[in-house]
């Protein structure tokens, strides 16, 4: 039988399957004579085994295409790599080992200087299979493994890189550390709440049935998304008539502010006479016709938490800061902690409200990380007026989100100019993150109990200079004061009685907030023992007593504004109980709680003679 004919029998037909030598030369009995006449028919197996081989390259390049992050991956290492002796000569097996050598480096070195960058990514794909053994046998250098890692995909570097080119890289001078990033910066990744939920549960348990459809949508993150996601559920947006302007810039920050058009005036008008009407319906149907008017947005918002729609409530909201998100100026930016927005402005307020509603919501639905995130962007937007108050809130989301670390760092940043410990959240939540750091196991022994004894000594502080966290700290924990507690003149009701009325503000504002954070293991106990100590200072005349009485009632005379504003947005109980009646006697818009005194008006609503229309 001729070969050709064996070759149909099994399956080998010429210029179709590669040839394997191995197959042909297992059997020397049989294949060699079968390999001789191949040689002898029309010389066609050394045309067959080129093609084979080109094929070969071709599969596996192809393969290797469908998985783009290892493209991408092997192309910049192949790149930085170059061909050692052996390697070259296993690819060019036909020369010898001196002119294999000469001759790959001097191609090697032709190819790098006549190629751009991009193109030796490119080129280096095809040869993939000879790439990957070349990497199995050479160990990378400790100096490719530094390029490597300062190549990497590294998103934040990335994306501080692009505030840089645009002017906009945080400022050190208001760093106290050198070389550190600013206190208040916000990265991008963490405004996303489903990196958080993915950290918790995995992205199969977040994303499920619907991962397919998000990659196919991630074209709405490159336009500029990274506070909300948008839905397919969402209107199709189109310019409601808010832009953003740049007013100024002067010592490294910018000034910013909201602009509505005519057409939007005319829609808020509208939506004022819907509130006044008391009708929800009338703002639903002023939302139909214009589905991404923000006041609307929030108003209803309110109205669908109050019926106890909350998924409705936080869709409104995202929507509401899904259209500011579109409105933004090319040069603002979310991250950098340069950006200022003032809050004498009616059109900058409802960005702020709607930061703070969708703060709340990822609190609420158990996201504290990403809403300690949000809450670093609202304090940034105007740091020193802070309209917001968000400093009686930025503790509680760190201890929630164990960011202990960062808490004390804002501590010991702002303490000099800012007098936080003179606020009560300060002084036992920066003790709270001492005590919970301290039990860090990666922590060396020492470094422990002297963080112990720091925390032990700034709760005890906090105990003498506000007493009247302590009995309503307990009973909203549920825990049976002890009677000499309870009974002591310094602990006892007689100390909350003489508060002033601003401290009694912020002492309820406090507990009503943060006693969840006392309930866990070991933190009771901690507290029990430094309380038996401070009623030890205070039995023998400490002075630190009698200095802390005075400072009390020196201070906490009357609130700023911006608190009152603060604890009618948290709608904390025991916190809006203490409010002082000229502000709780005035009408209060769930759109605009408390405009600041000095409002800057860019444009008026018209005088009506007749009611409702």
């Amino acid at each position: 039988m001729s070969s050709r004919a064996l070759r149909r029998l099994k399956g080998r037909q010429r210029g179709q399957e590669a040839l394997d030598l191995g197959y042909l030369q297992t059997d020397e009995g049989e294949q060699a004579p079968d390999l001789e006449e191949e040689k002898q028919d029309d010389g066609l197996l050394e045309p067959a085994k080129k093609n084979s081989s080109r094929k070969a390259k071709k599969n596996k390049s192809q393969k290797n295409l469908s998985n783009i992050y290892e493209l991408i991956c092997d192309a910049e290492n192949d790149a930085e790599k170059q061909p050692t002796d052996e390697e070259a000569s296993a690819s060019l097996g036909h020369l010898s080992s001196g002119e294999s050598k000469e001759k790959s480096e001097s191609k090697d070195a032709v190819t790098e200087e006549k190629l751009p960058e991009t193109e030796k990514g490119t080129c280096t794909v095809g040869n993939k299979a000879n790439k990957k053994k070349k990497k199995k046998k050479k160990k990378a250098s400790t100096g490719e493994t530094q390029q490597e890692e300062a190549t990497g995909d590294d998103i934040d570097a990335l994306l501080e890189t692009i505030e840089k080119t645009n002017g906009l890289s945080y400022q050190k001078e208001s760093c106290s550390s050198t070389g550190s990033r600013y206190v208040l910066y916000v990265e991008h990744r963490n405004l996303n709440s489903e990196t958080e939920l993915k950290r918790y549960f995995g992205a199969r348990a977040v994303l499920g049935d619907q991962r397919p459809r998000q990659r196919q949508r991630q074209f709405h993150r490159s336009s500029g998304s990274w506070m909300t996601i948008p839905k397919d559920t969402w209107p199709r947006y189109s310019r409601p008539g808010i832009t953003m302007s740049l007013l100024e810039s002067r010592e490294g920050l910018q000034h910013f502010t909201f602009e509505h058009n005519r057409d939007y005036q005319q829609v808020q008008f509208k939506f004022l006479d819907a509130v006044e009407s008391m009708d929800p319906s009338n703002i639903v149907a002023l939302l139909q016709i214009n589905p991404y008017h923000i006041d609307s947005l929030l108003q209803l918002s309110d109205v669908c938490r109050i019926q106890e729609d909350q998924e409705m409530a936080r869709d409104l909201v995202e929507r509401a800061l899904y259209g500011f998100e579109c409105a933004f100026h090319p040069v603002f930016s979310l991250t950098s902690g340069t950006s200022r927005l003032a809050y004498q402005r009616p059109e900058n307020r409802a960005f702020y409200l709607a930061l703070y509603k969708h703060m709340m919501f990822l609190e609420k639905r158990g996201c504290p990380r990403t809403a300690l995130e949000f809450c670093k962007l609202i304090l940034s937007l105007d740091p020193d007026n802070d309209p917001l108050c968000m400093l009686l809130m930025v503790d509680f989301l760190c201890l929630r989100s164990r960011e202990y670390t960062s808490l004390i760092r804002l501590y010991e940043e702002w303490e000099v100019h800012r007098n936080l410990s003179q606020l009560p959240n300060f002084a036992f939540s920066v003790a709270l993150a001492h005590y919970h750091l301290s039990l860090q196991e990666e922590l060396p022994e020492s470094e422990s109990a002297l963080t112990k004894q720091r925390s032990d000594r700034l709760l005890q502080n906090a105990l003498l200079m506000f007493p009247g966290v302590l009995l309503p700290l307990l009973e909203l924990c549920t825990v049976q004061p002890d009677a000499a507690v309870s009974s002591h003149v310094f602990f006892g009701p007689k100390s909350q009685l003489g508060q002033p009325p601003a401290l009694s503000e912020l002492l309820s504002l406090y507990v009503g907030r943060s006693f969840p954070l006392w309930k866990e293991g070991g933190v009771m106990v901690w507290l029990e023992g430094n309380v038996r100590e401070v009623l030890r200072r205070v039995d023998s005349s400490d002075p630190a007593v009698e200095d802390c009485a005075n400072k009390r009632k020196q201070r906490y005379q009357s609130a700023p504004r911006n608190i009152h504003r603060h604890v009618i947005l948290s709608e904390i109980k025991e916190a809006t109980a203490t409010l002082p009646l000229d502000v709780t006697t005035q009408p209060l818009m769930g759109f605009d709680p408390l405009p600041p005194l000095d409002s800057v008006t860019s444009y008026t609503r018209p005088e009506r003679q007749n009611g409702l229309e």
